[in-house]
C-alpha cells in the first residue's frame, strides 16, 4: 500500500479497479482547510488521463509493473517484433500498444516492454538515443541574432528542431521523452 502523501512521478497505483501511473502531483494547502494532493493520472491500459484529488493519508495498493529488456527487431506493417534478450523468443506487439514510443528508435535497439499481470501495455524507449540527420536545409551564418533553429529529419523519419549549425549526415542526441535535440555527437 502507498499513501497519497508518498506519490512521486512514475508511481503506479490501483485505483477504482484500474491501473494508473502518476504523471504529475502537487501538495496543496489553503487557509483553514486540510492539505490535499492534486494529481494527474494516466490509465496505463487505455491511455486516458484523469485529474484526481486525494487526502495525504489515503492509501491504495501499489500496482506492480514488470519491465523487461527486449530488442526491437522490425515492423512488418501491422506488428512490431521484439526479441527477449534472455530466451531469444520473439514477441509481436500491435501498433496500438506501441503507439508513438518508437518514433526515435532504430531496429536492434534494446527497449523495456512494460506489462501488468502478463498484459503488455506499453514500450519504454531509452531516455536518449543517437540518430543521423538524413535531411535538413543548410543554415546560413548571420541569419539571426541568437538561438535560431530549423527542422531536421532523422533516420527513423521523425522530425526534430535543431540549431542552424547541424547539417545532413551529422549524428545528434535526442531525448525520447520530449523529442528534443540535446546535442551533437563528435565524429
Amino acid at each position: 500500500m502507498i499513501s497519497a502523501g508518498d506519490f512521486k512521478n512514475g508511481v503506479t497505483i490501483e485505483y477504482e479497479g484500474e491501473i494508473y501511473m502518476v504523471m504529475e502531483f502537487q501538495h496543496s494547502k489553503s487557509g483553514r482547510s486540510a492539505a490535499v494532493i492534486r494529481t494527474k493520472l494516466r490509465n496505463i491500459v487505455s491511455g486516458g488521463i484523469i485529474e484526481k484529488t486525494f487526502r495525504p493519508a489515503e492509501k491504495m495498493p501499489r500496482a506492480h509493473i514488470e519491465r523487461k529488456d527486449m530488442q526491437y527487431l522490425y515492423n512488418d506493417g501491422e506488428l512490431y517484433h521484439f526479441m527477449d534478450m534472455e530466451t531469444f523468443e520473439q514477441l509481436p506487439i500491435d501498433a496500438d500498444t506501441v503507439g508513438n514510443s518508437l518514433a526515435y528508435i532504430k531496429e536492434n535497439v534494446v527497449v523495456k516492454v512494460m506489462s501488468h499481470d502478463g498484459n503488455i501495455f506499453g514500450i519504454e524507449p531509452p531516455i536518449s538515443v543517437e540518430l543521423a540527420i538524413t535531411e535538413t536545409e543548410p543554415g546560413f551564418a548571420g541569419n539571426t541574432a541568437t538561438g535560431a533553429t530549423k527542422p531536421a529529419t532523422l533516420e527513423t523519419g521523425a522530425v526534430v528542431t535543431v540549431p542552424l549549425f547541424v547539417n545532413t549526415g551529422d549524428i545528434v542526441k535526442v531525448d525520447t521523452r520530449t523529442g528534443e535535440y540535446t546535442g551533437r555527437v563528435q565524429q
